[in-house]
This record gives C-alpha cells, sequence and structure tokens, in this order.
C-alpha cells in the first residue's frame, strides 16, 4: 500500500492554550470542571500549556460564536493578556463557529475532538495506524474547507493540524474526497486480510481475551502483568493505537488470546470510531471483554460509564465483561472498595502483580462458564475420534481406563455438536 508520508509538525515551543467550557442545563459545575481538568490533560499530551480557563453558563449554544458576543469580546481580552496561540473548546464547533471565534478572536479556535485528533496523529506508527488517523483527520477538515481560497483552515502549525494528512491542506475538494476514498479501501484491504488471519484462529479454537478501557487505565500493563508481553508503558494518553495480541496458558491448561486496544475517552470523536472500526473487530468478536478501570481515579464510575457508551456505539455492549479495577498499588486507590461494589469484579495491581492470580482465575471461571471445556470419554477401538478430537479442538491432557480414553478438550459450538453423545455430564 502507498501512504501519505507522515509529517509531524516539529514544535520549537509550547503553545499557550486558553480553555472554554459552557455550562449547560443538566450539566454541574463540578462535572463541566472535570471535563476542562480531562481537556487540560488532553492539551498536556499534545504539548501545549494551558494558560487560563473560560467558563460560561448558558440555555443553548450561539449559532455563530458559540459563546454570546459579550463572552467573545471577553474571552479575545483573556487571549490577549496572557498572549495565548489558541483557544480550545471543550464542546464541539461547527464549521461557521469555529470560522467567526478565529475571526473575531485573531487566533486559532479549536474543539476537543482537534485537540484528540492531533495526539493520534503524534502516535500512529503503523501503516494501518496512519491511515486510520489520516482518515479521521480528513473527515474531520473536510467541512473546514475555506470557501474563499479553497484551502482547509489552520494551515500553520499546531495542536489539532499535523499528522497523516497535512499534504491534504492545500488541495480542492475533489482530490481531498478522492484521498478518503482511496483510504477506506485500503483499510476494507486490511479488514479482509485481518479476517483471514482471524479465521486461522478459530479453526485454533483459542478463546479470545480483548483488554479496553479509558485510556491511561493500564491496559498495556496488563497486556504485560498478564502474557509477559514486554510492551513498551508510558503514563501518556492513546499510547497504544494498533491493536497487539499475546497469549497466555490458563491454569487449566488452555491457551488463550489476549489483545490490548486503543483506549476510549468520554465523548470519542466519532469519526476516530468510524475510521478504527476495523482495529475494533477484535472488541465485536472477543469472547470476553476485561475491561481494565483506573482504581486511582476519582472519576473511576463516569470512566465505566464512558468505556459502555463506546462500546454500544461499535455494537460490543453484548459480549461479556469482567470488570478489573487496576492501580491498587497507588497511594489512595479505590481498587478494593470498588471491587466490593461492582458485583463479579476483581481488583489488581498490573505494576506489583498484587492480587493477579485471583483475575486470572477468574478469566478461567468466565470463559469456561459456557462449556467449551469439556471431556469425552471415547471407546478405545476409536482411534479416529481421538484423532478428530485433537483435530478439531485444543486437547488439554488425556487419559486412559480399562475401556475408554478420557479426552479434557476445548470445542466450539461445531465441535460440541459432533461429540454430543461422549460428553461427559457432570
Amino acid at each position: 500500500m502507498t501512504y501519505v508520508p507522515t509529517t509531524l509538525i516539529d514544535r520549537t515551543f509550547r503553545e499557550k492554550i486558553v480553555l472554554v467550557g459552557v455550562q449547560f442545563p443538566g450539566v454541574s459545575a463540578e462535572e463541566l470542571e472535570h471535563q476542562l481538568d480531562e481537556l487540560a490533560l488532553l492539551v498536556d499530551t499534545a504539548g501545549a500549556d494551558v494558560v487560563a480557563r473560560v467558563v460560561q453558563r448558558r440555555d443553548a449554544p450561539d449559532p455563530a460564536t458559540f459563546l454570546g458576543s459579550g463572552k467573545v469580546a471577553e474571552l479575545r481580552e483573556i487571549c490577549l493578556s496572557v498572549d495565548s496561540d489558541t483557544v480550545v473548546f471543550e464542546q464541539n464547533l461547527s464549521p461557521a463557529q469555529q470560522r467567526n471565534l478565529e475571526q473575531k478572536l485573531g487566533r486559532t479556535a479549536i474543539d476537543r475532538t482537534a485537540v484528540i485528533l492531533d495526539i493520534f496523529a503524534q502516535n500512529a506508527r503503523t501503516p494501518e495506524g496512519k491511515a486510520q488517523v489520516e482518515l479521521a483527520l480528513l473527515q474531520y477538515r473536510l467541512p473546514r474547507l475555506r470557501r474563499a481560497s479553497g484551502s482547509l483552515s489552520q494551515q500553520a502549525g499546531g495542536i489539532g493540524t499535523r499528522g497523516p494528512g497535512e499534504t491534504q491542506l492545500e488541495v480542492d475538494r475533489r482530490r481531498l474526497v478522492h484521498r478518503i476514498h482511496h483510504i477506506r479501501q485500503e483499510l476494507q484491504q486490511i479488514d479482509r486480510t485481518r479476517e483471514v488471519q482471524r479465521q486461522g484462529r478459530d479453526r485454533g479454537r483459542h478463546r479470545e481475551v480483548t483488554l479496553v478501557g479509558y485510556t491511561n487505565a493500564g491496559k498495556s500493563s496488563m497486556l504485560n502483568a498478564l502474557t509477559a508481553a514486554d510492551v513498551p508503558v508510558e503514563n501518556r494518553l492513546f499510547v497504544t493505537l494498533d491493536p497487539r495480541t499475546r497469549q497466555r496458558q490458563l491454569p487449566g491448561g488452555e491457551t488463550i488470546l489476549v489483545t490490548d486496544t486503543v483506549g476510549f475517552i468520554s465523548n470519542l470523536p466519532h469519526e476516530l470510531v468510524e475510521a478504527f472500526m476495523s482495529t475494533l473487530k477484535s472488541v465485536q468478536l472477543a469472547d470476553l471483554l476485561v475491561h481494565v478501570v483506573d482504581g486511582a481515579s476519582d472519576n473511576a464510575e463516569e470512566q465505566i460509564a464512558a468505556v459502555r457508551d463506546v462500546l454500544g456505539e461499535i455494537d460490543a455492549g453484548s459480549v461479556p465483561e469482567l470488570l478489573v479495577f487496576n492501580k491498587a498499588d497507588v497511594a489512595g486507590s479505590r481498587a478494593r472498595d470498588l471491587a466490593k461494589v461492582y458485583e463479579g469484579s476483581v481488583w489488581t495491581s498490573a505494576l506489583t502483580g498484587e492480587n493477579l492470580e485471583e483475575l486470572i482465575g477468574t478469566i478461567a471461571d468466565r470463559l469456561r462458564s459456557d462449556d467449551r471445556v469439556v471431556t469425552l470419554r471415547l471407546p478405545l477401538d476409536r482411534g479416529d475420534l481421538v484423532a478428530a478430537a485433537h483435530r478439531e479442538g485444543e486437547v488439554l491432557d488425556t487419559s486412559v481406563d480399562a475401556q475408554y480414553v478420557n479426552v479434557r478438550v476445548v470445542l466450539d459450538d461445531v465441535g460440541l455438536a459432533r461429540f454430543a453423545e461422549w460428553r461427559v455430564i457432570n
């Protein structure tokens, strides 16, 4: 495949950012403050500094500038006083609102979606990841074409402007749409290749466990703890964009596949969800989702709800879920207390390994709960059946008595039906 070269702008200084949040009916001041705290963390991850915050209460956004005219004038004065480079809104801006704000403020105005896209652009490493991020960026920028010049807005470097697709900033709409179509075709080909690989896994009868969770909840650390994967771990948002799969043997002998995925966040941009849909299929098709929660976060409950919202959006809400409250080793962590509140959940520390064996045992129990691990009693003279059990399933152990070969095996639904008459019912 041929990808547009990735050009990540070399930032020689940290931009000064003013955050803006609007408190609408139904949102408390505390909730908005939490949202702005998270936005500040996103801005820091993107490589800039927050120098001021502006909050307004409104019943509805202003169609032209999101804020009222008086608040826009106040925001302009604040930007001048702190010498800010960019204004970042917590809520999404329409293309018209963004254009009007930039004209009135005399500086770049972007929203939360642009910041998240910028972080993804910085972290994309593989060809697939770069293509997915490029697609999301182009879909975000397409409606923001400048009508006067035909070029895209925000041509100077800064948050929300870099990453795959930067070479498209000066092309016309027709070429932009053509590039989007081309990337979609490339991702469809990748998806077909992955589907073939997945069918091979299905023939191997390995159960699939997928790690999901809020960004920076410790999923990569959990993958390392469960599988000794030794993947890089950083205390930053959205470090993992590409799925990583490793094997793990359960106490009963079964081999499972454990996959780490991209982290979720509240109000995850729709452009990213659509672009990463092929990657997120590992979530849809998992036998069990291990939902890793940051037990040291004050907003753990809200983060659980945000992850479940995304799971519903990608049609994975019905996949069995095991809540795991991580970071029990952190001072002040609520991991143990939260595990008592959420029935069936487990607390642990991926960093220290504390209570990890209980987590592994719980994963094994949950996977076995649908009776795919069975014992077959096969006649001694039916070597064809013994061979078929090895061929169609994952044999965990065998033993022989006077009349039978006892085979403990993992079977899929087809295998369970074929060997139904030989199955031992406890």
